[in-house]
């Protein structure tokens, strides 16, 4: 059988291991093949394809149910739940989600962007099959990393609480970072423990002893304490962990080993209760450049396969954000050893690797834990330490309680810097940075900005650094920035709560934030071609908002366009249009940013197009509803 004849995975029942070892290569081959030409994400779906193999083998996917974590691990689950055919359009438009969605496919039980929700799910789903006196199997695969969110430590807690519920916990351990020592001793143990013949042998032996007249019930407890005390030196520590809280521990097994895979899954289903099932991975496996650096290849762009190195860019971009913001506050931590930066394992792609390299000492990752990242952050601020919480927009929105609660209320100087803010392409709908002006600005005490540019962002950095009245935030895109001249050091800081005017008009006021200033001025030169002349403000922040530069011109030039890369609803629009209701400024105001709607994956790009966010769209809007200019008349 081929791998492009699988479009249900029960086919995979009967399949010897040899034929599902081919799969599994031809898996791999796919995989390597579509990320090295469009991009996406590579170790993690290379690392569980006998896993996926094997415990799909054993389920009936008609009616039972796998929970996959976060997603990007969940390539080889697509290739062989129908789409495969479809498979090469992975993380385009209108193709293949780079994530799980129920809408999506069938086998697409719970939608996965974020990781740590696993467990919490699935354990939903059996207590209402439980509840409904239905009968099929529920699966959590979860990856190592994943663990360390406190999400799936509370699931977990309430699982092993619950001995009738069957519940089966998949943890893929790709860099055993939970346990490092287990090896082969603790694996012969465990299959020993759990075989059919120590099974029977020790409910025999329990059913022997309480045959003795006149002994055999006084010996119980005892016999209970016998049984708890082998078990102990059966299983790992990391095993052990997790039996005291209630759940059957195995593991840990090959995850490259098919046989032993589905052996391991096929007793575990016979177990009642909560069960986990820690399995051995290598991120990357099957492909020796990945193996050898897990970090680098986790995600890939386009890459050539026989070397592994990027498709070079047709023409030199400029620096990212993400490298500017690193490179400017490693500059400032070196000369301020009270800047500690935090991040939520992402330092790469924060680019906080850089200050880990440089300066270790002032460095923290607390791993998939946003919630424990913003209050550390709080704890570090009340002495008199200035913590840099450089977190993507969308993962912030985890620990929003915490900055609500430790951060704003205390009213602490804690730095958060909003990575990928705004419409971030690919990744789709549960990573596009949308909400952060709206769930930020409307907190007590928070500061909100966004620079134009990437020298902007320098002067940003200096800005959140040196701010010691209270929290501040700053968001910035992904990508690369316009090119502009930058500075090592010597950064000035931005006057808190002033913006700038850039071009002068009398015909119509842009107000741009962020991301969408460039733009701005883009539209106001297609106005110029038609006799419309533009005021742009580059407004700098969201909060407080510069109410002594925008409503002097908003009441003299008597027509306003705000412009903004998140959702309009509580945004940087709704903040300019309240300041001039309440300063009895009635102009009219046009608003543009991300309407009522999930952005779904697509390039930035065509998502803008498609929202009617491109600035020859926009201009459009602004020449139709202020000067009843006709679109076909917009060059």
């Amino acid at each position: 059988m081929h791998l492009s004849e699988i479009t249900h995975p029960n086919q995979l029942h009967g399949l010897s291991i040899r034929q599902l070892q081919q799969i599994a290569r031809q898996i791999r081959d796919k995989h390597l093949q579509t990320v090295a030409a469009s991009g996406g994400h590579l170790g993690p779906g290379l690392g569980v394809v006998e896993l996926t193999l094997a415990l799909y083998q054993t389920l009936d996917l008609d009616h039972d149910k796998v929970i996959w974590d976060v997603g990007h691990q969940a390539y080889p689950h697509k290739l062989i739940t129908g789409r495969y055919s479809r498979f090469h359009t992975l993380r385009q438009k209108d193709g293949v989600a780079g994530y799980l969605k129920r809408c999506e496919n069938k086998f697409d039980h719970f939608g996965a962007g974020h990781a740590s929700t696993s467990i919490s799910a699935a354990l939903g789903m059996a207590l209402a099959r439980d509840l409904k006196g239905e009968k099929f199997k529920v699966v959590a695969v979860i990856g190592d990393g994943a663990l360390t969110g406190g999400m799936a430590l509370e699931a977990i807690n309430h699982a092993g609480h619950l001995p009738k519920t069957n519940l089966l916990v998949v943890l893929n351990d790709n860099e055993m970072s939970i346990s490092p020592n287990v090896g082969a001793i603790s694996r012969h143990l465990n299959k020993m423990r759990l075989s059919p013949p120590v099974q029977f042998l020790s409910d025999n032996l329990e059913e022997q002893v309480k045959q003795i007249p006149f002994v055999g019930d006084s010996l119980e407890t005892e016999l209970e304490r016998f049984k708890e005390g082998m078990k102990r030196l059966a299983v790992p520590k990391v095993g052990a962990v997790f039996e005291e809280l209630g759940i059957t521990y195995m593991g840990p097994v090959d995850g490259h080993n098919l046989e032993e895979l589905i052996a391991t899954f096929k007793q575990a289903h016979k177990i009642a209760g909560p069960v986990l099932v820690h399995v051995a991975t290598v991120k990357g496996k099957g492909y020796a450049i990945a193996e050898q650096d897990q970090v680098g290849y986790h995600a890939q762009s386009p890459f050539n396969l026989t070397t592994g190195k990027a498709i070079p860019s047709s023409k030199p971009k400029p620096p990212g954000y993400s490298k500017v913001f690193a490179h400017a506050l490693v500059k400032l931590a070196e000369n301020n050893p009270k800047i500690v930066g935090i991040t939520a394992a992402m330092a790469t792609g924060t680019g906080l690797d850089k200050l880990q390299a440089k300066l270790p000492h002032q460095y923290i990752d607390v791993g998939i834990a946003e919630q424990h990242a913003v209050t550390l952050a709080a704890g570090l601020a009340c002495e008199g330490m200035r913590p840099v919480v450089a977190i993507y927009s969308t993962f912030l929105q985890r620990g929003y309680d915490q900055i609500v609660h430790d951060v704003c209320i205390q009213n602490l100087p804690v730095f958060f810097c909003m990575d990928r803010a705004g419409i971030v392409g690919a990744d789709g709908p549960t990573h596009q940075g949308m909400y952060d002006i709206a769930y930020l600005r409307c907190l007590p005490n928070m500061v909100l900005m966004a620079p134009k540019d990437e020298a902007e962002l320098q002067r940003m950095v200096v800005t959140g650094v040196n701010h010691t009245d209270g929290p501040i935030a700053m968001r910035y895109p992904r990508g690369n920035g316009y090119g502009v001249p930058l500075m090592e050091e010597g950064w000035e800081p931005v006057e808190i709560g002033k913006g700038e005017t850039l071009r002068h008009g009398d015909d119509v006021l842009l107000l741009g934030f962020g991301s969408t200033v460039y733009p701005a001025m883009q539209i106001a030169e297609i106005l110029s071609e038609h006799g419309i002349q533009a005021t742009v403000v580059n407004a700098r922040f969201a909060k407080p908002l510069d109410t002594e530069l925008i409503l002097p011109l908003a009441q003299h030039i008597g027509r306003v366009v705000t412009l903004e890369e998140g959702c309009l609803m509580g945004g940087f629009g709704s903040a300019v249009a309240e300041a001039l209701l309440d300063a009895d400024v009635v102009v009219p105001v046009k608003r543009f940013g991300v309407p009522d709607v999930l952005v779904d994956h697509a390039s930035p790009e065509q998502s803008k197009a498609e929202l009617g966010l491109t600035s020859p769209q926009i201009a459009q809007e602004v020449l139709k509803a202020f000067f009843n200019k006709t679109l076909s008349s917009v060059s």
